[in-house]
């Protein structure tokens, strides 16, 4: 791989967020139009953000380094429930074909005073304003800015850490079934069920119907718990064929359908996927031109079901804070970007443990964990789970740049930071009215 140099390209060194000029003493560009932004990942992130700024009037490029979407799983909310794959299709072609390049793997990025300038594996080159990194958990925008600020001794420890993996899943949606003998694929509402294994086993298994007349399963090992599973997913490659002899050894284990090995015939292998489930919450999200989002800025355990919310709603507050960039100024980037952090990292943050004790309540298998699940079904008052419920529903952040969505319940939402180039604009027109 090429190495990375996210350095000066010149002998001018980077200023400051409060410089106005260059060491050399010459001005730095302002441009009175809106930044050029570059997106490395068309995930739900990267591409919700797209559409965003599609909106805003802001121009972008999209890089995926795959040549095609795959699917990645399962994701729903009450009725509204859809392959994973559907709902990021539904955005792809939202973006203009233009302004989507496919096949694109970033090797490396130099950004100075005047811009960034991202280099592919098929040796071209994109120029931009801001590179934002929403390529995942083992984002490649995020490894060189880390790898460049460890150089330079600014990278915080925690940031030098490896994501913690205490799970594993092996997850697959079967073909379309025959409803006469799986009738809960038919009903409106999806079906679902967890089933936790005995003390003596590192397993929980999940089903739930979904569209099309199929059931996704999932079976989550907890490492640490039996060195079967350990020394099994150590020495096992990740590939179709080492699937399968997983599979075939938790065929008896039971569902409402039937066995796991019934749902297992039904599923092609190739569209079985194994995964970690991984975690860790970032410090450094940005450094001068360069911005993460999703999953590159903050991993959390899929336990909350949070992890697709978290990337879109960093779309949001970033896209806000690129509108609210006028003029176009290197200081005024890294303003934007600094609060962009601000408003979302402790939001981030107080999610992280509540996924730390989901997964607990689900998947663990420990005497302590199997302890406070018994606790937490049947003695925790109601109250309590519902005062966090509030907690977690109000905060619905919203494109400030459009017309917002009236408040239609009851429940309480957390105030919408209004823009400052939208509150600037309507005080000069004030302003104006008032003197004539």
């Amino acid at each position: 791989m090429t190495e990375i140099n996210i350095e000066n390209t010149t002998n001018t060194p980077l200023p400051s967020s409060s410089s106005s000029s260059s060491g050399s003493g010459v001005p730095l560009p302002v441009a009175d139009g809106p930044p050029r932004v570059l997106i490395a990942g068309a995930g739900l992130g990267g591409l919700f953000l797209g559409i965003l700024l599609e909106r805003a009037g802001i121009p972008y490029e999209i890089y995926e380094r795959s040549a095609e979407l795959r699917p990645l799983g399962i994701i729903g909310y009450d009725r509204i429930l859809f392959a994973r794959l559907e709902l990021q299709d539904m955005l792809f072609k939202k973006i203009p074909s233009s302004k989507m390049h496919m096949s694109k793997k970033i090797v490396s990025f130099q950004q100075d005073a005047e811009g960034v300038t991202v280099r592919f594996g098929d040796d071209t080159t994109s120029h931009g304003d801001i590179l934002v990194g929403a390529d995942g958990a083992h984002s490649t925008v995020r490894q060189h800015l880390y790898k460049s600020l460890a150089k330079k001794g600014i990278l915080p420890k925690t940031d030098n850490k490896e994501m913690s993996r205490g799970y594993i899943s092996l997850v697959g949606t079967t073909e379309a079934l025959d409803p006469a003998k799986y009738p809960g694929v038919l009903d409106e509402d999806s079906e679902s069920y967890f089933v936790v294994g005995d003390k003596d086993t590192p397993y929980t298994w999940v089903t739930f119907t979904v569209p099309g007349n199929r059931i996704c399963w999932n079976v989550i090992i907890q490492l640490g718990i039996t060195e079967i599973a350990d020394d099994q997913f150590k020495t096992s490659d990740w590939v179709p064929q080492e699937n399968q002899k997983f599979m075939d050894s938790i065929r008896p284990f039971k569902t409402p359908y039937g066995t796991l090995g019934d749902l297992f015939d039904a599923t092609p292998i190739e569209r079985v996927s194994k995964v970690y489930f991984e975690d860790h919450l970032f410090e450094t999200w940005h450094h001068d031109r360069t911005v993460l989002i999703g999953d590159a800025a903050h991993k959390l355990l899929p336990s909350s079901g949070a992890g697709a919310v978290n990337a879109m709603q960093d779309a949001v507050i970033l896209a806000n804070h690129l509108y609210d960039i006028k003029p176009t100024s290197f200081e005024n980037i890294q303003s934007a970007l600094k609060e962009y952090k601000e408003e979302r990292f402790d939001a981030v943050k107080d999610q992280y443990p509540q996924s730390h004790m989901s997964a607990k309540l689900i998947y663990g298998h420990t005497l302590w964990e199997r302890i406070v699940r018994h606790v937490v079904f049947n003695w925790l008052p109601k109250g309590i789970q519902h005062r966090q419920f509030l907690k977690d529903t109000a905060y619905r952040p919203q494109a400030n740049f459009l017309p917002q969505a009236p408040k239609r319940g009851s429940l309480e939402v957390i105030p919408q930071q209004p823009s400052k180039r939208t509150e600037k604009v309507e005080n000069e027109a004030k302003k104006k009215a008032a003197v004539v």
